[in-house]
C-alpha cells in the first residue's frame, strides 16, 4: 500500500488541487462583487469530481479499449439529444437532468480521444495521406455535431488534438503539414458559415479598444476583461484590500466561466496571475512527461490526447481574456464555474495518473516512438 502512495504523482496531484483552489477563490470573489451563489455549486461540484477522479485512477484504463466505440456512439447521440432541448442563450448545449445541467460537449472531448487512441494504436495506414482520412472521420462527426448546437469553441478544439495524437502515434509531419494548410484554405468557408455575433468576435480582435468608455455590444466583454486584469495590480485586492476606484471596471459578463482568470488578477495581482501560469506549465510537463514514460501505445496516445486537450484550451482561454484571440466560450480547465468541466476534466487528470501507475505495460508488437 505504501509503495502504491510513493509511485503517485503528487506533483501532479498537487497542482490539479491548487487550480481548483484558485478556481473556488475566484468563483468566490466572483460572488461578492455581482451576488449569487456559484461558489457553494462548485463547492458540491468539487466534492463530486473527487470520487470521479478516483474511479479514473483505480480501474485499469487497459479495459477502456473495449469500450471506446460504445461510448463514442452513446456520446454522438446525446449530442443529438441536444437539439431537443429547450434552448439557453441562444444555444442547444444542455441536457437538463433534475437540478443540474449536463453538457454533452465536455464528455464528447474525453470520449473521441479514447476512441482515436483504440485506432490508432497498432495501426500503419496513418503514415499514408489518404490513411489520415479515417481518424479525421471519427473526430469530425462529433465536431459536425458540437458546431450545430452552435459552439465554435469547442468543436476548434478537436482538430489541434488530432494532430498531436497522430503526430505521436508517428505520422508524417509533412502529411500533418498539409492538412494545416488545407484547414487555412477552407478557413473562409468557416468564415461564411459563423454568425454575425461569432464575426463580430473575430473583427473585435482587431478592432479592439485600450480606452472606454465601450458601449455595451462589440468588444464590451474583452473591454472589461481587460480593465479587471489592471485592478489587481501587483499583490491583488485580497493583499492591497485597496478599494474600487469604479464600481462599473467590475461588471464583467461571464467572469465566473469564461473569463475567471480575470477574477484571479483582481483577486491576487501579477503575483496571482503568475502562480497561476506556472501551475498550468507544470500540468502540461506532468502530462507529457506521463506521456514519454509509457510503453504502452494505447495509454501513451491517451495521455498526449488529454494534455493537448488541456493545453490548447487553456492557451485559447487565457489568450482571449487579454484580446490576442476572439472570445470563444471556452471555460478555464479545473477553475472556472461548470460542473460537467469540472467532472470530465478531473476524470481526464484521473486517467493520466491511471497511465503512469501502470506505464509498465507494453501491449505493441514493436516498441512504441514518440
Amino acid at each position: 500500500m505504501s509503495r502504491g502512495v510513493a509511485r503517485l504523482p503528487w506533483l501532479l496531484i498537487a497542482v490539479t488541487s491548487l487550480l481548483v483552489l484558485l478556481g473556488l477563490s475566484a468563483i468566490s470573489r466572483g460572488d461578492e462583487l455581482s451576488g449569487g451563489a456559484l461558489y457553494q455549486r462548485q463547492l458540491v461540484w468539487a466534492g463530486l469530481a473527487l470520487p470521479a477522479l478516483f474511479v479514473s485512477v483505480l480501474l485499469p484504463y487497459r479495459k477502456l479499449r473495449h469500450y471506446g466505440w460504445p461510448l463514442l456512439m452513446l456520446t454522438i447521440g446525446l449530442l443529438v439529444l441536444v437539439y431537443f432541448m429547450p434552448a439557453r442563450n441562444g444555444a442547444r448545449r444542455w441536457i437538463p437532468l433534475g437540478p443540474i445541467l449536463f453538457q454533452p460537449s465536455e464528455l464528447a472531448k474525453l470520449v473521441t480521444i479514447l476512441a482515436l487512441a483504440q485506432y490508432l494504436m497498432f495501426r500503419e495506414n496513418y503514415r499514408k495521406v489518404l490513411g489520415l482520412i479515417p481518424p479525421f472521420l471519427i473526430a469530425l462527426i462529433p465536431v459536425a455535431l458540437i458546431l450545430r448546437e452552435p459552439d465554435l469553441g469547442t468543436s476548434l478544439l478537436f482538430l489541434p488534438v488530432l494532430l498531436a495524437m497522430l503526430f505521436a502515434a508517428g505520422a508524417r509531419p509533412h502529411h500533418l503539414a498539409i492538412v494545416v494548410m488545407l484547414g487555412v484554405l477552407v478557413a473562409p468557408v468557416l468564415w461564411m458559415g459563423m454568425s454575425a455575433e461569432q464575426k463580430s468576435r473575430v473583427v473585435t480582435v482587431f478592432t479592439q479598444k485600450d480606452q472606454g468608455p465601450v458601449p455595451r455590444g462589440d468588444g464590451y466583454h474583452l473591454f472589461q476583461s481587460k480593465r479587471m486584469h489592471s485592478l489587481g495590480g501587483e499583490w491583488g485586492s485580497a493583499i492591497s484590500g485597496v478599494p474600487p476606484v469604479d464600481p462599473s471596471a467590475y461588471h464583467l459578463p461571464a467572469a465566473r466561466t469564461d473569463f475567471v482568470f480575470c477574477l484571479v488578477t483582481e483577486r491576487w495581482g501579477f503575483v496571482g496571475a503568475m502562480v497561476t501560469l506556472v501551475l498550468y506549465a507544470l500540468l502540461f510537463l506532468q502530462g507529457i512527461g506521463i506521456a514519454r514514460r509509457t510503453r504502452d501505445p494505447y495509454g501513451r496516445l491517451i495521455a498526449v490526447g488529454i494534455t493537448a486537450l488541456l493545453a490548447v484550451q487553456t492557451s485559447i482561454n487565457l489568450a482571449m481574456t487579454v484580446g490576442l484571440t476572439p472570445i470563444t466560450g471556452l471555460t478555464l480547465p479545473l477553475m472556472s464555474y461548470g460542473g460537467s468541466s469540472l467532472l470530465f476534466t478531473a476524470v481526464a487528470i484521473g486517467l493520466l495518473i491511471n497511465i503512469h501507475l501502470r506505464n509498465g505495460y507494453h501491449l505493441g508488437p514493436t516498441p512504441f516512438k514518440f
